[in-house]
């Protein structure tokens, strides 16, 4: 039985579309959220948050809390009934937080809009007036704005932040890309990102002397060498509620290739499994398995893997991995370079500090590191020049904080920046870092 109010609420909704030839969001479709209120109770990872009402096991939006009185609009996987932390899977606002009083609205016009407590938006969808006429956050975790005839305008999975859940992938030519958080206490953009292209998938480190991003490690080729990547999603084998694989799908443009390339059997149902581009600038695949009271999140998966000796998928090819310089053997960081010699490694180690560069660099001198390479070695190739030649490039460089020699090939790479440096037994792979005279 419709009541009395049912019928002006249905006319008016129906005159607006009319006139303005725009639908319009249901009354019960909308919503308005303030960012007030007591804290979750439940322990999730990277400080506290406050919850909202829109939910789909295992996923909840949430105002999340790092910082003092700065939250940003994310989405939590989780079982609040376990004892293990919940993780963030989504963020919408990265680098933008908003305050206390802030508010999530969805209005008629079908914009999902994030404004801040003066007033001003923060995050949107960009969807008003294109025909949204509901939201759904579905049980892959994927929030959409969807039209009359159920097609998505607009959808979370379209915009990752750090992390692809099953179903969610990235597209040609940088069109998706994860971008990993800064740290632990700030929801902002950090230094690694994840991309696609060509063939492959390609990991990059943003460094402040290098105008361009440092690529740092390439996943296997894709394909049968023709054509390029369209897409690579994330995606489990088989019945999705019954199985053990973790795989990326991928299809080929130019090319009738496409395929599967097999990532991780985890011991437990893979349905609840996402992909992350972490702090460190590892990948890894963090599996969910609800049932269990403790423990429930499993590391399935990382490309760089401390349980793996082999050389090319080190842990010590982490640009970062010995913080601002130290050498890195067997995922350890073992040693501190300095001009008088190798000491032991801490937190502390870090490059020499060069005096003001002012054209050619004659006050700075170098001193020798023997049997090690820079994260770059074997991804950028450096030129075929005598030493002397490799030295003096770098003293004309201000942004040079030193330079890796090969002595058997002559070849010669300038590092914008230092870093992770990587043992490895051939002495005739050095590297010369850049002092004051």
């Amino acid at each position: 039985m419709h009541s009395s109010y049912s019928l002006p609420v249905f006319l008016t909704i129906f005159l607006a579309t009319i006139l303005t030839g725009q639908a319009v969001v249901p009354l019960d479709k909308r919503f308005s959220y303030v960012n007030s209120g007591p804290l979750g109770e439940f322990s999730v990872e990277f400080g506290d948050y406050r919850p909202s009402n829109i939910a789909t096991f295992p996923f909840m939006l949430c105002f999340q809390n790092a910082t003092p009185d700065a939250f940003t609009l994310s989405l939590r996987m989780g079982n609040r009934h376990d004892e293990s932390k919940m993780l963030w899977v989504w963020t919408a606002n990265r680098g933008k937080p908003v305050h206390e009083n802030a508010t999530l609205a969805f209005g008629a016009d079908g914009n999902l809009v994030l404004t801040d407590a003066d007033g001003s938006i923060a995050w949107q969808t960009g969807s008003a007036n294109k025909g949204v006429v509901g939201w759904e956050l579905l049980d892959i975790g994927n929030l959409v704005l969807y039209d009359a005839k159920g097609a998505y305008i607009w959808q979370s999975f379209d915009h990752p932040s750090d992390t692809l859940l099953i179903g969610q992938g990235l597209h040609l030519n940088g069109a998706t890309k994860l971008v990993s958080r800064l740290s632990y206490t700030e929801d902002a953009d950090g230094p690694y990102t994840l991309v696609m292209e060509q063939r492959h998938l390609a990991m990059y480190y943003k460094s402040q002397n290098a105008a361009n991003p440092l690529l740092y490690y390439k996943y296997d080729e894709f394909g049968d060498g023709k054509g390029v990547l369209a897409d690579a999603v994330f995606d489990v084998n088989g019945d999705a509620f019954y199985t053990n694989e973790l795989f990326l799908l991928y299809d080929m443009k130019n090319s009738p290739a496409s395929g599967t390339r097999l990532l991780a059997r985890p011991k437990y149902n893979s349905t609840y499994s996402m992909l992350r581009l972490d702090i460190d600038g590892n990948f890894r695949i963090y599996t969910y398995y609800p049932i269990v009271d403790w423990g429930a999140w499993e590391v399935t998966y990382k490309v760089l893997n401390s349980e793996d000796d082999v050389e090319s998928t080190s842990e010590c090819r982490l640009p970062k991995r010995c913080g601002a310089l130290g050498v890195c053997e067997d995922n350890q960081c073992v040693a501190c370079p300095t001009a008088a010699g190798l000491l032991g490694w801490s937190k502390s180690c870090a490059p020499p500090v060069l005096p003001p560069c002012k054209g050619s660099r004659a006050n700075v001198d170098y001193y020798k590191v023997v049997g090690v390479e820079h994260f770059l070695n074997g991804y950028t190739e450096g030129g075929r020049m005598k030493i002397g030649d490799c030295r003096e490039k770098c003293n004309k460089d201000c942004k040079c904080s030193g330079f890796f020699y090969r002595e058997e090939s002559s070849k010669c790479l300038l590092v914008p920046e230092l870093g992770t440096l990587i043992k490895v037994s051939n002495p005739s792979h050095v590297g010369y870092i850049k002092m004051s005279k």
